[in-house]
């Protein structure tokens, strides 16, 4: 009987550990579209950042937040439904002005999501410009500022760094 009790045990300690790397997974696919919004900001190429939020947005749907331990499933469900209403502005908008303002909302939502969930892979920079008050994440330590583009393309600074996992 406790062979039993304890190979039940296993399988669910594993089935758990499977379904959170799922999320983990899913989470960094969804980093990786918003640093692609970013990069298409940050080189002044609207239209490219209203297809390729399409993808940010296939990726925030596909995240498998059930599999999220339930702390961290009322945050993604939270700070998706500003992800998402975001993007639809994003999506809807070719112009660059008001594309990066709601950048702005969605980024505040990726860093509250992965300060508290720590799913990073690799080494993120939370960057912040004084000039435009606001903050994003990099997958580089250099600073690409999608708020003010060729304009100011390395305004800012690394405000804090988030190893990876």
């Amino acid at each position: 009987m406790k062979k039993i009790l304890m190979i039940v045990a296993l399988i669910a300690t594993t089935q758990i550990t499977f379904a959170q790397n799922k999320a983990k997974v899913a989470l960094n696919d969804v980093l990786s579209a918003y640093y692609d919004v970013k990069n298409a900001l940050a080189t002044d190429k609207n239209e490219e950042a209203a297809e390729k939020i399409k993808v940010f947005q296939a990726k925030v749907d596909a995240v498998p937040h059930e599999t999220l331990p339930s702390a961290q499933h009322t945050l993604w469900m939270e700070q998706s439904k500003i992800m998402k209403s975001k993007a639809k502005e994003i999506a809807a908008s070719t112009d660059i002005k008001s594309q990066r303002k709601s950048f702005e909302g969605i980024s505040y939502a990726m860093i509250k999501t992965l300060k508290a969930t720590k799913f990073n892979q690799g080494t993120v920079y939370v960057q912040h410009c004084p000039m435009a008050k606001a903050s994003w994440l990099n997958e580089k330590e250099n600073v690409e500022n999608p708020y003010y583009g060729s304009m100011m393309f390395d305004c800012g600074e690394v405000a804090e760094t988030i190893k990876g996992k």
